[in-house]
């Protein structure tokens, strides 16, 4: 049987994956199936909390290999390879799973339960991870499926619990998030930052956890959600691993979930149009100078196939917008990011620059091919004369710049990257130039 559940956090608390592992320790008389799952789907929707991540668990009787992934209360939790049967029908399963996220919602939220036995189209996920679907769209697929609901205030939830539910995982990754006891929710988190780059340094599958340049932890989140830190990774056993070399406060739980974290299964890489609130990959040539605004944000305009394209570094991304300034017209970029409709930017997430124009600056007039004087200019691009020969030349003596820039991929440090974007770490490339920061905002 497959429980899904979205929509049930906010900014100013509460986690659905904290409400995951408590269905996960309410049906303690089934096994799990499989890793609980945390499916991202479209980081560009306007009405998205946090992360807008669906939670997707399986339960069963177990059979086949067993799997330790997690504690909760002290109570260990295996996962099985294969399922034999469930005992328990669909209403029986919603009963026990409504007082959960009656208590463990926030009340600004708009959860939604699915529980089915059978499976979504797969290319629903596709959708959710991509586009925006409208209700009506994913309630015929509900009918389909046979599943059985619950929701609280609009029931938005319930669109994020069908496409999540529909994640048929390819590339995946996983992250073992651990949970503070109830009566610490809210208050300053304790944790050593230096066990955490140890583990960083030490585990080469995980990421997205630590800045060396800056020296900085971005695995523990600032909000007064249960969440101590996610560990991001390939490798259960570096996970496993992780969990022993960070230092923190005392904890209540943990679980170890699949994801599709880290993957770029956002990105929409062929498309007729650019539409609002999606993320795209758009190829084209650099065509004005980086513009810096109040902010500290820095825009320039690239020519697509699809028109002219404003893409934008944002104050966050820090280091980031410095490769903004040492790109010039004439040069040709990928970009990967979200279309926002207002002001119509795409939010660059990652850049690859495909090719580097030749740049020349001036290093002084021209001189006089007959005296050997400088030539002086005669006005604005009208050009240089010799006042002695009454000679012109129409070019100043130029030298060839060296560009601080090379061919090759470029993305934000660790703190400023999106829950689906994929580290180049992950894509087996490495940043060429890592910028150094000297702006004051």
């Amino acid at each position: 049987m497959y429980v899904a559940v979205d929509d049930t956090d906010s900014v100013n608390g509460n986690c659905t994956t904290f409400l995951a592992t408590e269905i996960i320790n309410e049906f303690d008389d089934l096994d799990l199936i499989g890793n609980p799952r945390l499916v991202r789907l479209n980081p560009a929707v306007p009405w998205k909390t946090r992360g807008n991540g669906s939670l997707v668990m399986r339960f069963g009787k177990g059979k086949g290999k067993k799997d330790f992934i997690g504690s909760i209360e002290g109570k260990e939790i295996f996962c099985y390879e294969k399922m034999s049967s469930c005992p328990l029908n669909e209403d029986e399963m919603l009963e026990r799973i409504i007082p959960l996220v009656e208590m463990n919602h926030e009340d600004s939220a708009d959860p939604g339960v699915l529980v089915s036995r059978k499976r979504p189209d797969p290319a629903f996920y596709w959708k959710g991870v991509r586009t925006i679907l409208d209700r009506e769209t994913v309630d015929r697929e509900i009918e389909r499926i046979g599943a059985k609901t619950f929701e609280i205030g609009c029931g938005r939830g319930l669109i994020g619990s069908l496409c999540g539910m529909a994640w048929e995982p390819g590339d995946s990754t996983l992250e073992l998030l651990t949970y503070r006891p109830r009566e610490r929710w809210g208050t300053e988190r304790i944790f050593d930052p230096l066990s955490i780059r140890e583990a960083d340094m030490t585990l080469p599958s995980t990421f997205n956890s630590w800045e060396e340049r800056h020296q900085k932890v971005t695995m523990v989140p600032s909000t007064p959600c249960p969440i101590m830190y996610g560990f991001r990774g390939e490798k259960k056993e570096e996970l496993l691993r992780g969990y022993e070399i960070i230092k923190t406060e005392p904890l209540s739980r943990w679980m170890v979930f699949l994801t599709n974290q880290g993957t770029d299964d956002h990105i929409i890489f062929e498309y007729s149009e650019l539409v609002p609130d999606h993320s795209y990959y758009i190829e084209g040539d650099i065509i004005t100078r980086a513009r810096h605004e109040k902010g500290g944000h820095v825009f320039m305009e690239m020519r697509t196939n699809h028109g002219i394209v404003t893409i934008g570094a944002y104050e966050p991304s820090k280091e980031f917008r410095n490769l903004f300034d040492n790109l010039v017209p004439g040069d040709v970029v990928g970009v990967m990011g979200e279309l926002r409709n207002e002001p119509r930017t795409l939010n660059v997430e990652k850049l690859i620059v495909l090719g580097l124009t030749e740049e020349y600056k001036k290093i002084s007039n021209p001189r006089c091919p007959s005296c050997l004087r400088t030539m002086e200019s005669v006005g604005k691009d009208k050009g240089y004369r010799c006042r002695m020969c009454h000679t012109s030349s129409g070019n100043p003596e130029r030298e060839k710049t060296v560009r601080v820039v090379k061919e090759g991929w470029y993305e934000p440090p660790e703190s400023a990257r999106r829950h689906l974007s994929k580290p180049l770490k992950r894509m087996g490339e490495e940043q060429l130039f890592m910028f150094v920061n000297r702006r004051t905002p």
